[in-house]
């Protein structure tokens, strides 16, 4: 599962977001989105993963005890904008076309 994981995360496309539900569905395994942030939490650090793609369901960056700031930094260089914590819609990735 977690080479599933690997696969759909390296689709998402520069500047855009997915949700962990979302590639939990991709992947076949709907409620496993907690799953899908544990594998990404355990990447190993020189990963080229674009982990900080991954959102929640609110397109809020996760809480994780540290590392928020690093991501939204990833985000923002992407292009990527926020509205307080949230990323707009608008970034999200329409990946239902797979």
């Amino acid at each position: 599962m977690r080479q599933l994981i690997w696969q759909v995360v390296a689709m998402i496309p520069a500047g855009q977001v997915a949700s962990y539900g979302q590639i939990a569905r991709l992947i076949g395994f709907p409620k496993h989105s907690r799953y899908v942030g544990t594998t990404l939490r355990n990447l190993p650090g020189d990963s080229k993963l674009p982990w900080f793609r991954v959102v929640n369901a609110s397109l809020r960056i996760a809480q994780r005890g540290g590392g928020e700031k690093r991501q939204r930094a990833l985000l923002e260089a992407e292009g990527i904008s926020f509205i307080g914590d949230r990323i707009p819609p608008q970034y999200r990735w329409d990946a239902d076309n797979l």
